[in-house]
């Protein structure tokens, strides 16, 4: 009996060890989202980040990490991104990374919103200072007061820093000074380098920061991470930021309006047509373009249409692609407009190439038209090879494109049998003249 209930107790044992082997994870690990923003700064890139967001709030997530690498963008923008962050009940950590990544120009004040922050190495912050709509220098009065409104700006996020980082947050502003994140680190205006999430969240677990409702301690060691990923819509209209995209939707919207009129009945062509224009519209509202460019544009498919109905031998296409590459370069790649956000210029070549080569192909098949003979009547029928229906001595019928004929010989010709095929040489009111072939 005593035997008995010893291997009870060790299957017992086993099957307990068995069971805490395949236990899930604890649920009361801490939960973070990981929102990750890359690139100019976009509508579509604050409503990611909100809707991020509300998401942690809903869950109850312990934090939210926002990855951040962009150049910048509109003044608007960023503040709407900074209310959406001190406003967050959620604690939200900015992480600049990977390597090689910047918080430059307004991503700067984004990354000293968040209620804690940290970089990769080799990344770098800085560069605040404001700049127009369409990336040129401001005024004199509007400069200073830009400058003062943001220096008031930064100074509220980095107080909690202290002076020297205080003192370095305004220089990004005032001198668009940026320092590496050792230099950031060395006067304090982050709060330490991290080579990856894991340890971004070991580091700052424990660390006590400051929330709309007060006081908050991180938890964040072993944290579960949840990334959230853009939505569809977001995604595509994150891509509508993209110079070259906006360029490419734009030349294929009129090469489809074009076709649409030119052969008006379809509605394929068009419905392309104006979803390609509609899309690349709002592109060129966040962009910084010059709309003077425009004018370019639109004098390059009337010169390429009028080469179409009023043929010059390619001289009007070869002056519509000069337009064509003119005006794309003019409309996104004025001397103002910021290098990552500039279309390429071989791409703009390459389009220009390749339409003017597709006009030139219909060029070249309008002129052949127009050269061919006429096609129509009975003097279409001329040359061509029909049927002997019945026997022509000397007259009887043939079959033509498809249609039966009365027909006679040639004089001097003999008679011709069902079957033959023969050749019509000429037309005499509703008889054909044919010969054996």
């Amino acid at each position: 009996m005593t035997g008995v209930r010893r291997r009870r107790l060790l299957l017992l044992a086993w099957l307990t060890a068995a069971s805490l082997a395949a236990t899930p994870p604890r649920q009361d690990a801490p939960q973070v989202l990981l929102l990750k923003a890359s690139g100019p700064l976009t509508p579509a890139m604050a409503e990611y980040l909100e809707r991020g967001l509300a998401t942690a709030t809903n869950h109850g997530s312990d934090a939210v990490v926002l990855q951040l690498d962009t150049p910048g963008g509109s003044i608007d923008l960023m503040n709407r991104m900074v209310r959406a962050i001190r406003s967050s009940p959620t604690p939200v950590i900015v992480y600049v990374a990977p390597r090689g990544a910047i918080a430059g120009s307004a991503g700067t004040m984004i990354s000293l919103a968040g209620h804690a922050l940290g970089m990769a190495p080799e990344t770098a912050i800085g560069a605040a200072s404001p700049v127009g709509s369409q990336g040129e220098d401001l005024g004199e009065t509007i400069e200073a007061k830009e400058k003062e409104i943001l220096r008031a700006t930064v100074r509220g996020l980095a107080s909690r820093r202290g002076p020297e980082a205080v003192a370095l947050a305004e220089a990004t502003v005032e001198s668009a000074r940026a320092v590496s994140a050792d230099e950031a680190l060395q006067v304090g205006l982050i709060d330490l380098i991290a080579d990856d999430l894991e340890e971004l969240l070991s580091g700052l677990d424990g660390r006590s920061v400051e929330l709309e409702g007060g006081p908050h301690v991180l938890r964040t060691r072993g944290a579960i991470v949840t990334e959230v990923q853009p939505s569809f819509i977001e995604q595509v209209l994150g891509a509508l930021t993209n110079p070259n995209i906006v360029f490419l939707l734009i030349s294929l919207g009129v090469q489809a309006i074009l076709i649409e009129l030119s052969s008006p009945g379809g509605w394929v062509a068009g419905f392309v047509g104006v979803v390609a224009l509609a899309l690349g519209a709002y592109g060129l509202g966040i962009l910084p373009v010059n709309w003077f460019g425009l004018i370019f544009l639109g004098t390059s498919f009337v010169l390429f249409v009028l080469d179409i109905k009023a043929p010059t031998h390619g001289a009007l296409t070869a002056a519509g692609l000069a337009s064509f590459v003119v005006g794309a370069l003019v409309l996104f790649n004025s001397p103002t407009t910021p290098t990552f956000q500039r279309v390429s210029v071989p791409l703009v070549v390459g389009v220009g190439l390749a339409m003017a080569a597709a006009f030139l192909t219909i060029l070249t098949f309008v002129l052949r038209a127009q050269r061919a003979p006429l096609g129509v009547g009975s003097a279409a029928l001329v040359g061509r090879v029909g049927e002997v229906r019945e026997a022509l001595d000397p007259v009887g019928q043939v079959q033509v494109a498809g249609e039966l004929w009365s027909a006679e010989v040639e004089e001097g010709a003999g008679p011709v049998p069902v079957g033959e095929r023969v050749v019509v040489s000429s037309v005499d009111g509703l008889r054909l003249r044919v010969r054996s072939r």
